[in-house]
């Protein structure tokens, strides 16, 4: 089990770990091994994960989320496999913890008297900027 809060338990056998070939660095030793972890994590179909978490995991991830709602995550940042697979499954831990957290409702309020009268003033200001590259009234008719 993968502890990402202290509610939130993913099983292993939910995570799905690939092995590719790395396009980073290593010389010749890149050629060869299959250093680079490539996660896949089914978001959809995730028993592990509550219903609200699921949506705003959805809404965070969108762009690494396939059609079918699997999470995609490439980690080959490091030159070992261990270590990329570690930087896979902290990354896949940081987005459904950063999903867990339920954001603040935001509270509607009123701007200030002022702070409209400066939203006025720099109005009346531009107004003013843009009067001044019009022709005077009796120079245009000339």
């Amino acid at each position: 089990m993968i502890q990402v809060t202290p509610s939130i338990a993913i099983d292993e056998s939910e995570v799905h770990l690939d092995f590719i070939r790395s396009s980073g660095p290593g010389g010749q030793n890149v050629n060869k091994v299959a250093t680079a972890v490539q996660l896949r994590f089914d978001v959809v179909n995730s028993a592990s994960l509550p219903d609200e978490v699921r949506q705003r995991l959805l809404a965070l991830a969108k762009g690494r989320i396939t059609e079918k709602g699997i999470l995609i995550i490439d980690a080959q940042r490091f030159r070992t496999q261990g270590a990329n697979r570690q930087d896979a499954m902290d990354r896949l831990v940081g987005l459904i913890r950063q999903a867990a957290h339920k954001p603040r409702a935001r509270k509607r309020t009123r701007p200030t008297p002022a702070s409209r009268e400066r939203r006025l003033e720099v109005k009346h200001r531009h107004s003013r900027t843009k009067d001044l590259r019009h022709l005077p009234a009796e120079e245009a008719d000339e």
